[in-house]
């Protein structure tokens, strides 16, 4: 027996099916009395299924050996709330024929559970299996196995729906299960099912409540507390509602038509129950208010309150704390600095944020790190005539972040479309799964915000990534996230997505009275990447039936998949000449107008107040029921755009609704980001594949790593292997480097050029002058021992000696394109493959395109097709296209080297030389260290900072 200090590590607070919180921990001696009250409150029947004998108490010696583990042999853990136990599970390890062993002659062990009949049905035991599975392969433990009473069909379930492989037989009246610990792909989709439906639940009882309490009311108007109460109450919330202040009278009083009492425990004592709790009291006091929540069994909390991470390293502290506490009595938290949640669901209708005004009804979700950004979202939604389906402003997001919505919004039927403001990363690999998830049935549109600062927004309580914009852009692609720039570009996305359809293709018509307005939008398309016709110009002189006849034309041609609409202020109208001053003037401005109102159809409207309710209503009528997106670019039409946009309301008003936007760029930005959301949509139906490829031998670069990467090592210290070794490991998986001779003085330089054969390239490998061929580092088809002898004089008497060189002899490549491919670890992303052309391209202006690992063979394809330069690769001004498809195949043997080899955490090919018939890697190097911990292969926890 081994004894092993206690493994922190293996703490971790999960979701429960429910949406309720339990912590996981090794179970230790300090536990005796836990365990012996846990015990207490099973039932007989739960204690005969574990013993398999009537059992109604431990004895001493039970409790000793429950609660006495070495933390390798035998382990305990117990899942927690409120600090007691509710559950355990136990492994002994036994070797091949169920005898106890030790260390590494046991590669068994028995497993049993035990939970207390008033949580089972949580999903406690499946949460507990994924953790002890997990520490026992962290000990060396390949196989669980159990013995189940038949009756106890619920432990049999738990150990069948795991996912593992497994064999089950049936003797003496008793069910032996033998479960493989191995990572299956059935158990790693079990446990994110698991995941996705515990996570969604635990938003979902944030965002439906059926009674909040705002703990921290006033007494008088004005103030925090009271402005939340005042905006729950006036936004129509459906359940019950309730003021919290200590200060209030005993026996409750009335605020504000509310009832008031002291506490949330003095709520349920009086039979009521609180299912959210919205706290707006000093920060100092916070802990006792969370206290009293947990007392009272509330679900959980909105902390509103300020004084957290942002203000500092003692406010970190207390920013951990509360979210220690929280979870500890089975609470999730929204916050805290938070600027609040809304659902504007009728049967829900929650304002329980810092907004005076309840949105309208909409069907977008929003989700934001930032109060201010929020604010704006929310104004700018109004402003076009939208409104959210659910909205959460997090704050510090110490808790629940932008990934538990993104599981909630998945299936949440009110929700078609999903807006985020991102200002940090807690769990990108984790981030990229959910988006991809959601993206196949909904749009997820982000802004990545805080992306040259290097550093983490105060407050957000998160480790600091540092990702590269280009992996983040390609994090997102690859997830069928749409990412767009600025708030505004937020919500011209979202105004799209909300009114029109995802575009079939990228072909677009332009019409309209405008013609430069027309080619302004042309151009704009263009460099979007769309394909747009060439523009139909109307004339000034065009009335509403030109345009709907027009735009029903267009929708009609089979030629587009989409159709802008440019518009300015009709001429050939007495608007032009009337006189504004004189009352009797047909053209006088009206008041505002409605702009559901539809108007006048003759009405050709009011320049001035920037309106042509004709012009709109006929728009919305050529456009109603199209199967195809329609946008309109306008220029002093404001009031116009409104009448577009507003919801159809009263008999006879027109249906559907088009955007309308200020600017070409503006229209056609949202109309290139849905195209392409939607060719990507379109592509997930057919998914890419990794290819078995030939020449891969795993076992052997296994083998290499092992003997090149010092045991041991600290994550992060490796070695960079030397040309032979990085040879031989890149061999294994078919990629072949170009031998290079060294070349320490002329002789030998031409003794490695006559065993290679002539033509030669000399070049040097010192670090400064690696792949620098224009400062003559390099030199190229030396066609006999001459030309090399003389290369080598001119080579080392302008830039340096050959210690200082290092210069080197190759046999020459075919002609071709150089490129330069690479793989690296980015501790936050993954493992992330990446292709440019070498040189200037990549070096000089960032031409680089990036995909996760493992990369399929549409990841390949695409990552030579997307970046600028790739026209250099198919014939670009006549040049003879190269082979492709060599590139792509050795694009999918890195790739898979470095996914099936995590020590691999960097490779550099460079350069590639990509001809017109197979490829020639001329340079290559591979460092191995020790990769950092995998932080979304694990079982499920909630992230702990």
């Amino acid at each position: 027996m081994s004894e092993q200090p206690y493994p922190v590590h293996w703490e971790a607070d999960v979701v429960l099916r429910d949406g309720g919180i339990a912590r996981i921990r090794p179970i230790g001696p300090e536990d005796a009395g836990r365990l012996v009250d846990f015990y207490e409150q099973v039932s007989d029947e739960s204690k005969y299924y574990r013993f398999f004998a009537p059992y109604p108490r431990l004895s001493d010696r039970d409790v000793h050996r429950f609660t006495h583990h070495d933390y390798d042999d035998r382990v305990g853990l117990a899942a927690t709330v409120g600090g007691e136990f509710i559950a355990t599970v136990r492994y002994d390890r036994t070797d091949e024929q169920g005898r106890a062993a030790s260390g590494p002659a046991g590669t068994r062990a028995e497993v049993a559970f035990l939970v207390q009949d008033a949580h089972q049905g949580r999903g406690v035991a499946s949460a507990l299996l994924e953790h002890i599975a997990a520490v026992a392969r962290e000990r060396g433990i390949l196989h669980f196995t159990a013995e189940v009473l038949p009756a106890n069909r619920k432990m049999v379930k738990v150990f069948t729906d795991a996912g593992y492989t497994q064999q089950r037989s049936f003797t003496d009246g008793v069910v032996h299960l033998d479960l493989d610990l191995e990572p299956t792909v059935e158990s790693v989709r079990v446990m994110r099912a698991r995941e996705h439906r515990a996570e969604a639940r635990s938003v979902q009882r944030l965002l439906r409540p059926e009674s909040v309490a705002v703990v921290g009311t006033g007494r008088r108007p004005g103030g925090l507390g009271r402005t939340l109460l005042r905006n729950i109450a006036a936004g129509g919330f459906t359940g019950r509602l309730y003021a919290v202040n200590h200060a209030f009278p005993e026996g409750g009083t009335d605020v504000g038509g509310v009832p008031g009492h002291r506490s949330v425990r003095e709520i349920a004592e009086g039979g009521a129950s609180v299912d959210l709790a919205v706290i707006a009291v000093p920060a100092e006091r916070v802990p006792e208010a969370v206290a009293d929540c947990g007392a009272a069994a509330v679900r959980g909390l909105v902390v509103v309150s300020a004084g957290y991470s942002e203000t500092g390293p003692e406010g970190r502290a207390r920013q951990r704390e509360l979210v220690r506490q929280a979870r500890a009595h089975g609470m999730r938290v929204i916050g805290p600095n938070a600027f609040g949640v809304l659902n504007t669901a009728p049967d829900a209708r929650l304002n329980a944020s810092l907004s005076p005004d309840m949105p309208r009804r909409g069907r977008l979700g929003l989700f934001t790190q930032s109060d201010s950004i929020g604010i704006a979202l929310l104004s700018g939604l109004h402003r076009r005539g939208l409104g959210p389906s659910t909205f959460v402003s997090a704050g510090n997001r110490a808790d629940v972040s932008g990934n538990d919505l993104l599981q909630y919004w998945q299936d949440d039927p009110d929700t078609d479309a999903v807006l985020m403001y991102l200002e940090s990363f807690g769990n990108p690999r984790k981030f990229t799964r959910l988006a991809r998830r959601t993206a196949v049935d909904k749009p997820v549109v982000v802004v990545k915000g805080a992306l040259h600062s290097g550093a983490v927004p105060a407050g957000h309580e998160v480790p600091v990534t540092r990702i590269p914009d280009s992996t983040v852009s390609a994090l997102f692609r690859q997830a069928g996230v749409m990412r767009v720039d600025t708030v505004t570009e937020l919500l011209d996305a979202g105004l799209f997505l909300a009114l029109q359809p995802l575009p079939a293709g990228d072909r677009v018509a332009v019409l309209g009275n405008s013609e430069s307005l027309g080619l302004l939008t042309y151009d704009a398309a263009l460099t979007a990447g769309l394909r747009p016709a060439a523009p139909i110009d109307l004339t000034t002189a065009a009335g509403p039936d030109d345009f709907a006849a027009a735009l029903t034309a267009a929708l009609a041609d089979p030629g587009s998949d989409a159709v802008v609409v440019t518009a300015i202020p009709r001429v050939g109208t007495d608007l032009l000449t009337a006189d504004p001053s004189d009352p009797s003037d047909g053209s006088t401005r009206p008041a505002a107008a409605d702009p559901g109102d539809p108007g006048d159809p003759g009405d050709p409207g009011d320049p001035e107040a920037g309106d042509d309710p004709a012009l709109a209503a006929a728009l919305r009528a050529a456009a109603a029921g199209a199967d195809k997106p329609v946008v309109v670019v306008h220029l002093a039409l404001d009031a116009m755009a409104d009448r577009l946009g507003a919801p159809a309301e009263g008999p006879g008003a027109p249906v559907g609704r088009i955007p309308a936007y200020r600017a070409p760029d503006r229209a056609v930005g949202s109309l290139a980001e849905a195209a392409s959301y939607a060719a990507w949509r379109a592509s997930v139906a057919e998914p890419g594949r990794v290819p078995d490829l030939d020449r891969i031998d795993e076992a052997g670069a296994a083998e290499d790593v092992r003997r090149l990467l010092p045991p041991g090592a600290p994550a992060g210290e490796g070695v960079t292997l030397d040309d032979a070794d990085t040879a031989t490991l890149l061999g294994r998986y078919g990629i072949e480097v170009r031998r290079a001779r060294p070349a320490p003085d002329p002789d030998t330089a031409a003794e490695a050029a006559a065993a290679l054969g002539y033509p030669v390239a000399l070049k040097t490998t010192a670090p400064h002058l690696r792949h620098r061929a224009d400062l003559g580092g390099v030199r190229l088809d030396l066609a006999d021992e001459g030309d090399l002898r003389r290369a080598y004089g001119e080579l080392t008497a302008r830039l340096g000696g050959p210690a200082e060189l290092r210069p080197v002899v190759q046999a020459m490549a075919p002609r071709g394109v150089d490129t330069v491919v690479r793989a690296g670890v980015d501790p936050a992303a993954g493992a992330v493959l990446s292709f440019g052309l070498a040189g200037a391209p990549s070096e000089l202006l960032g031409d680089i395109a990036h995909r996760l690992v493992p990369a399929t063979d549409r990841d390949a394809a695409e990552l030579v097709r997307s970046i600028k330069s790739a026209p250099m690769l198919f014939g670009w001004r006549g040049a003879e296209p190269v082979d492709t498809a060599a590139l792509e195949e050795l694009l999918l043997r890195v790739s898979m080297l470095a996914d099936d080899l995590p020590e691999v955490v960097a490779v550099d090919l460079e350069p590639v030389v990509v001809s017109a018939h197979g490829l020639s890697v001329l340079g290559a190097r591979v460092r191995l260290a020790t990769p950092p911990a995998r932080t979304d292969l694990g079982p499920r926890a909630l992230t702990s900072y």
